[in-house]
């Protein structure tokens, strides 16, 4: 159930230019899930409406939700967000959008690959870790009917591929407790030259230790979270490649509780709210089976 309350600032750092990771104390954090999201308020009356801002990771148990964001320019309500400091009050609303079915995920497919671009990356991160945790789940709930299934489940081991523009790799690191990490870098500067899908097709990538293989032949889902433009790339080439896909899609939100249908995608079936062929991405998403979208 969504509502407004007040959060407290525990934490506010920058990652790098433009940015930054934001820690909330708030109860909401029982309530979120990989791929969701919140708006936060800011102090500025000409701005009524709430910053729709990922999650990137949470903690039910000590009612923290984690956000990193971008500032999207000068006088904006992202960038009066990184002015809040640790005690500060803010307002939010949340738990907002549906996020990726994890436990669904862990059930129907043994070879998954997390594809973040951008910005799109921080909700990555708390995707992979629920993601890893239900595998775990699904193994202890077979292990004692399907022992060999179970154990099978225990060895996933969850590809994630990175797009970044430069070396600056902002959560990167984080990635690697749970998942295999590919990096791609706009400028080539960093992993492979490209983006996200250069390294599914290439199949290889350079380290300090040498060339090692990506070996992503066996992928069966992928979950991605970017750019429009790269998420239009991963749904034509999962199409093309027998392999199922689930996007979640960043958009421009005005509301964020479906009441304004400022946030629409196009869709193959009629949507029974808008009676066309349209998604609003705050309530019927953000989280989409890349099959349902005309993107």
């Amino acid at each position: 159930m969504k509502r407004k309350t007040k959060a407290k600032v525990i934490l506010q750092k920058k990652l790098q230019e433009g940015i930054y990771d934001l820690r909330l104390g708030t109860d909401l954090a029982q309530d979120a899930h990989a791929g969701q999201f919140i708006g936060i308020y800011t102090s500025d009356r000409s701005k009524l409406l709430p910053r729709p801002i990922s999650i990137c990771e949470y903690d039910a148990d000590g009612r923290m939700l984690r956000l990193v964001y971008r500032v999207t320019g000068p006088g904006t309500g992202t960038e009066q967000l990184s002015q809040l400091t640790p005690g500060d009050d803010v307002n939010i609303i949340g738990i907002l959008g549906n996020g990726y079915d994890t436990a669904m995920i862990a059930a129907e497919y043994k070879h998954p690959v997390i594809m973040g671009g951008g910005i799109g990356i921080p909700p990555m991160l708390g995707l992979v870790k629920e993601l890893d945790e239900a595998y775990q789940r699904r193994a202890d709930e077979l292990a004692a009917t399907s022992p060999d299934e179970a154990e099978a489940l225990r060895d996933v081991r969850i590809t994630s591929i990175l797009g970044y523009r430069d070396s600056n790799l902002f959560l990167a690191n984080y990635f690697t407790d749970a998942s295999k990490v590919f990096i791609a870098t706009e400028d080539g500067s960093t992993g492979t030259p490209g983006n996200v899908l250069d390294v599914m097709r290439n199949g290889r990538q350079s380290d300090a230790a040498g060339v090692i293989d990506v070996n992503l032949s066996s992928c069966d889902v992928i979950l991605a979270c970017g750019p429009m433009p790269m998420l239009r790339a991963i749904t034509a080439y999962a199409r093309e490649n027998g392999i199922k896909a689930y996007v979640s899609l960043e958009e421009r939100m005005a509301c964020g509780i479906g009441a304004c249908l400022g946030c629409i995608a196009k869709t193959r079936d009629v949507d029974s709210h808008s009676h066309v062929h349209n998604a609003r991405i705050c309530t019927d998403g953000p989280v989409f089976d890349a099959d349902l979208l005309d993107i």
